[in-house]
């Protein structure tokens, strides 16, 4: 299920006795319409643990106003939100299953039910420019919220006011005139993603760090691991939704997870991380299968389209053009072939499970920086042996190590990037070395992979009585480009040697 629609809004906790300030002659805004009042009922629903609002998830029925229906809100970036919509139909004690749907990966098999309910008092009012387009809606929202306890009690009634400001056909950049004219009028900006997650008590997004003392080891670690772990829900998220570019994120999320357990062995038991390593692994491998064939034949149909007609020689495009279309859609299906196996649903658990209950061992309790910095140099270092590896052989052997090093270059990349907070400078200079060997590698093993493509079409084509002579010149480029990459790192290595403690 796709989204309806981006939402993209700004609020502001106001005190009871607010005035909305006159906003006409901001940043183009010409007139305000007169407020219209509308009465909102709305019962939300979620986990017992309240797995979707700690996501900054909203799934919600709502009576009033003008959308009455089921709404899936999720969040995109900045002030956005995706919001899904269904009509009311039938159901009220649980949602549409098209609905839920999307929120699958972070349900992860546990039942909603109400958790709380909102009365709101709404008085909108819509601005507009002097073509009397709108531009955004201002609503001033009563709030009158109960939370429901898990027995079938009630918590206690809470009552507020704040402002939501939305885009309608206006720019973003029409939100922050308004919101300041808010805030000179008593207005205070709020983190809060939802009218639920203040209902349910859930923080907001505004409190710092407590303290101004060195973070430990086993603190940097675990906020590492559950940005990544967010990534990947995220992923999981607008995959079910049909993105486009959710495979992807996905197999990179799961990578860097892998990475994150696999370098910080001496913060994390390894009896609890490694068989995780192996199901972020398994993830990885099966979201890349069919993720090279995409790249391998749009990358070809470029090559094709460069050559001379004269050199083009028999159906090469006819052949390449379902090819990639395939890929694309073979990588997408095999993505939502993963998101419902009840293996990917068990990893999902464990890391959560993780999440919540760190394995840490003593190191975890040293202050961060000095065993980071060990972490760090211990990484970089497996770069170093890597390509002393990849320098003793020759021929196949030698692509195969120099593939080993593109590996050991992510990893310290991701731990780089993750050492960052606390180490600064010195991490991010690592982060970037790792980076360009990565880089120079891909290119590498990229041209290996299209190569390998291409003996394949040149098979299919000879077997159909077509000429193979573009491949084979295709071929012929894919290996130049290899040995130019592999002559590259070699020029290039020296230098970021240097960068790379070992």
């Amino acid at each position: 299920m796709r989204p309806d629609s981006l939402e993209i809004e700004t609020k502001y906790d106001v005190p009871a006795d607010f005035v909305v300030p006159d906003l006409t002659g901001v940043d183009g805004v010409a007139t305000a319409d007169a407020p219209v009042e509308h009465a909102l009922e709305a019962q939300y629903f979620d986990a017992p643990d309240l797995r979707l609002a700690r996501a900054r998830v909203t799934l919600r029925r709502r009576t009033g106003g003008s959308d009455d229906g089921w709404h899936l809100k999720l969040p995109a970036s900045g002030d956005a939100r995706w919001e899904l919509h269904a009509p009311l139909g039938r159901a009220v004690k649980r949602p549409p299953k098209a609905v839920v749907a999307p929120v699958t990966g972070l349900l992860r098999g546990s039942a909603v039910a109400p958790v709380a309910s909102l009365r709101t008092r709404r008085v909108v009012t819509v601005l507009r420019d002097e073509a009397g387009r709108p531009l955004a809606e201002v609503a001033d929202d009563t709030v009158s919220a109960t939370a429901l306890t898990g027995d079938g009690g009630v918590a206690e009634l809470q009552t507020w006011r704040e402002v939501e400001v939305e885009l309608l056909d206006g720019g973003a950049e029409l939100l922050g005139p308004v919101g300041e004219r808010l805030v000179e009028a008593g207005a205070r900006r709020t983190g809060r993603a939802s009218k639920l997650a203040r209902a349910l008590g859930l923080p907001s997004g505004e409190e710092g760090d407590a303290g101004r003392r060195k973070p430990r080891a086993g603190k940097v670690v675990v906020a590492a691991l559950a940005g990544q772990l967010q990534a990947l829900q995220d992923a999981d998220v607008a995959l079910r939704m049909r993105s486009d570019d959710a495979a992807r994120r996905m197999r990179l999320a799961a990578r860097r997870l892998r990475s994150l357990l696999a370098a910080f062995r001496p913060v994390l038991d390894r009896g609890a991380t490694d068989p995780l390593g192996t199901e972020l692994a398994w993830l990885g491998e099966r979201l890349s299968e069919v993720r090279d064939d995409e790249i391998a034949y749009a990358h070809l149909r470029a090559a094709v389209a460069e050559l001379p007609a004269e050199l083009v020689l028999g159906p090469v495009a006819a052949r390449l053009q379902p090819a990639e279309v395939a890929a694309r859609e073979a990588v997408r299906d095999r993505a939502l072939e993963i998101v419902v196996d009840a293996r990917y649903l068990r990893l999902l658990d464990a890391l959560h499970a993780l999440l919540a209950d760190p394995p840490l061992t003593a190191d975890a309790g040293r202050k961060a920086g000095k065993v980071l910095d060990a972490v760090l140099r211990h990484e970089a270092g497996r770069v170093h042996r890597a390509v002393r590896r990849a320098e003793r052989r020759t021929g196949p052997e030698r692509t195969a190590a120099l593939h080993a090093v593109r590996r050991a270059a992510r990893r310290t990349r991701h731990t780089a990037e993750a050492a960052v907070p606390v180490l600064g400078a010195s991490a991010d200079d690592v982060a970037r070395a790792a980076k360009k060997v990565q880089r120079q590698l891909g290119a590498l093993q990229d041209a290996v992979v299209v190569g390998e493509r291409c003996r394949r079409l040149a098979v299919s084509a000879h077997g159909a009585g077509e000429s193979a002579f573009t491949y084979g010149l295709l071929l012929g480029r894919e290996e130049a480009r290899a040995a130019d990459a592999e002559r590259g790192f070699a020029t290039r290595w020296p230098e970021l040697a240097a960068r790379l403690p070992s």
